[in-house]
């Protein structure tokens, strides 16, 4: 590295740095791993220049985030899985998803957080939440046709959060929405009702985000798979075939995770007990609730309340 390249990362750096200089510079997790967010004043958004060798235990947060190495490798945990991203990935992390983060003595990568409920109340977003809804390790292989895009966005919605440039959200959120549908879009592509008919292809896909936006509308219900599947206009074996390639779940466990992540919500809510957060988000018996809720989760919702209520600043 020259006088001057390293003269530059510095000034680099300390651009990094000083954009976050309205707070401190280190995460703040409570003592039951929930991690407290602080978001830009009047934004919604946070993006860390992080170069510290510090990993951080178990931990959730309601923010989505995404990790982007610069400089040598970094690890995530969630679940029993380790995603090893390297300089060039990108690691997206769903909000409320339990993970771990290991790092090397040495390194450096950018971490962004985004406050999601921006996005809930759009027409259509039913149809990318899906795929959102799993930890998304993108790279040059797995994901070649949206990769490059996928960097020169994130590209982009940095270089406007540390422009201090006005509007500066607006734009962030506008180019979050732009990488959700490249990531939707590709994801669509490999989805082949029909391989060669596209119009067809076209056409399956808009009837099944209009399912979603059905479910996500009124998941709180007794929906039944025959209602479902006869106003898609499928048979109920059609159907359950389709949607399972479409979303990667049955109709049955896609409504059953869209009700747990709304129960997630209710949890959090001090004045509401177990019972009245399993009926408010659809559960047909508090039994029926504890059990699903303890298969998806690994935990019964009263644990879950203990550990994810959240704590004040």
């Amino acid at each position: 590295m020259t006088v001057n390249q390293s003269s530059n990362t510095q000034q680099n750096r300390q651009l990094y740095y000083d954009a976050n200089s309205d707070t401190a510079r280190s995460r703040i997790l409570t003592d039951t791993g929930q991690e407290l967010v602080q978001y830009r004043k009047g934004s919604a958004v946070r993006i860390w220049y992080n170069d510290l060798f510090a990993d951080f235990e178990p931990h959730w947060h309601s923010a989505l985030e995404i990790i982007v190495p610069i400089d040598n490798w970094y690890d995530i945990l969630i679940g029993e899985t380790t995603y090893h991203s390297v300089p060039g990935d990108i690691m997206l992390i769903p909000p409320r998803e339990l993970h771990a983060l290991k790092a090397p003595e040495n390194g450096s990568r950018f971490i962004y957080l985004f406050d999601m409920s921006f996005f809930f109340g759009l027409q259509g977003f039913s149809g990318i939440q899906p795929i959102l809804s799993d930890p998304l390790h993108l790279t040059r292989s797995s994901c070649p046709g949206i990769y490059d895009e996928a960097c020169r966005i994130l590209t982009l919605i940095r270089e406007e959060y540390f422009s201090g440039n006005e509007f500066a959200t607006l734009s962030i959120y506008s180019l979050l929405l732009d990488l959700f549908v490249k990531i939707a879009r590709n994801h669509m592509n490999s989805v082949r009702f029909f391989p060669h008919t596209v119009p067809k292809q076209h056409e399956y896909a808009d009837r099944f985000n209009a399912v979603l936006d059905y479910i996500d509308s009124h998941y709180t219900e007794n929906l039944q798979l025959a209602d479902i599947a006869d106003a898609a206009g499928f048979s109920k074996y059609h159907f359950s075939r389709l949607f399972k390639q479409y979303t990667n779940y049955t109709p049955g466990a896609y409504i059953c995770r869209r009700r747990i992540r709304a129960a997630e919500e209710l949890l959090e809510q001090q004045d509401l007990s177990v019972t009245e957060a399993a009926m408010k988000s659809g559960f047909p018996s508090i039994s029926t609730f504890n059990r699903l809720f303890k298969k998806y989760k690994g935990c019964c919702p009263s644990e879950y309340r203990e550990k994810h209520q959240p704590h004040p600043l």
